[in-house]
């Protein structure tokens, strides 16, 4: 058995597609639209072969938001350097929802309120500022 895929809704695609790819770094790996059901699923990696992905199912029809973005869990991602990360997400107007005040863990959430967990390569990075303060805003 192979992991393939984590799918979840998205009210905007284009404002899902910006966070996922423009502020996390994802690439589009392939498109399907379906207009015959009236849906669009479009397939994010990393990009290198064989790599999991997430499956955004963009609904063309939908008009509120989709309830219960928590509930799905979270997408987790390991990152190289979490305090560069976060820093870099922060300055493209991510809020960083649980900071990575123990140089391990962040947590921010997508447009669709897709709780993201970020993890630190390897060891934890020593504990610094701003992060070692920063409090949690809002859910993670």
């Amino acid at each position: 058995m192979r992991y393939l895929h984590a799918m979840i809704r998205v009210k905007d695609l284009d404002q899902a597609l910006d966070f996922f790819c423009s502020k996390l770094g994802l690439l589009e790996t392939r498109r399907h639209d379906h207009p015959e059901g009236r849906y669009t699923l479009v397939f994010l990696s990393e990009g290198k072969e064989n790599a999991p992905e997430i499956e955004l199912t963009y609904n063309w029809d939908q008009e509120g938001a989709y309830t219960g973005g928590r509930n799905f869990g979270h997408l987790a991602f390991e990152v190289d350097n979490i305090y560069d990360t976060c820093a870099n997400l922060q300055a493209k107007g991510v809020i960083i929802n649980r900071p990575p005040r123990d140089g391990r863990m962040a947590f921010v959430r997508s447009p669709d309120l897709i709780s993201v967990e970020l993890l630190q390569k390897g060891k934890p990075l020593e504990i610094a500022e701003p992060w070692k303060s920063m409090s949690n805003t809002g859910e993670w």
